[in-house]
């Protein structure tokens, strides 16, 4: 489970995905791992772009798959925290990236250079099978990502993205602005808005200057379409114990003490 990971492997980044790999494998890419600071709203890799580097986000770092429409707006498909990786999960080589990779919240990052993963690929069946797996989870949030906006609510839908930002970040202050949770939902700033508004008319959260504060989890859970939970079993079934699980509640922080 994680909670076991994390005790098993302290002296390794906190990305879940890292912690899952047997001591053999993460000795493979070890040597070639780079701890960097990502930035808030950095952009990783747009449309077109080789992709050379694959970005793990540790602890409570989030970054985004957005896909850009002709009318200019860019809609959020996918989020990834500590659970994953962004950018050359499933490529063999330098292949364009069809989407922009943003960072949502910015933190620690581990970098690896794609070339790097595909040797290790290429001396362990374990490893290799290891990312294949992930890459279906990330296929499945796809899939279920298209059945939600096809079928759910706009109230749904936002109060789906914060819980799963609430689990991967492992605080009630979630680093959301109303703009990101717009283009996560597709729609315009101003549906957000009110949306954030009923929330907050109920007591379910606030909003801080670039971030959500949620004092109600169960009742913001209530108001959420089930897809999250989906997803959720499924990485249970395919990768047990590397989506981040809630040991306990931390205290609600302030957003000072949250950078």
């Amino acid at each position: 489970m994680a909670a076991q990971q994390d005790q098993n492997h302290p002296d390794r980044p906190y990305n879940n995905l890292l912690r899952r790999l047997s001591n053999a494998d993460f000795k493979l890419i070890e040597p070639f791992l780079i701890t960097v600071t990502g930035e808030s709203d950095n952009l990783l890799y747009n449309p077109g772009d080789n992709v050379q580097i694959v970005h793990f986000p540790c602890g409570p770092s989030l970054a985004s798959y957005l896909v850009p429409n002709e009318d200019g707006r860019d809609v959020e498909t996918i989020l990834v925290g500590r659970e994953g990786a962004v950018g050359g999960i499933v490529s063999h080589g330098f292949l364009p990236a069809y989407t922009r990779i943003m960072i949502n919240a910015g933190g620690p990052f581990v970098r690896l250079r794609v070339s790097k993963l595909e040797a290790a690929k290429a001396k362990s069946p374990t490893l290799r099978n290891l990312f294949a797996r992930y890459a279906d989870c990330m296929l499945a949030q796809v899939f279920q990502s298209t059945a939600c906006n096809a079928i759910h609510s706009v109230e749904q839908r936002t109060a789906k993205w914060i819980i799963s930002a609430i689990e991967r970040t492992g605080t009630d202050l979630v680093p959301l602005t109303h703009e990101q949770l717009s283009a996560m939902l597709g729609v315009g700033r101003s549906y957000t808005s009110r949306v954030i508004q009923t929330f907050k008319a109920e007591g379910v959260l606030e909003t801080r200057r670039g971030a959500i504060l949620v004092h109600d989890r169960d009742a913001l859970a209530s108001r959420s379409c089930l897809c999250h939970d989906a997803v959720k079993r499924h990485f249970e079934e395919v990768l047990r114990g590397v989506y981040p699980t809630e040991e306990a509640r931390p205290a609600k922080q302030s957003l000072s003490s949250a950078k």
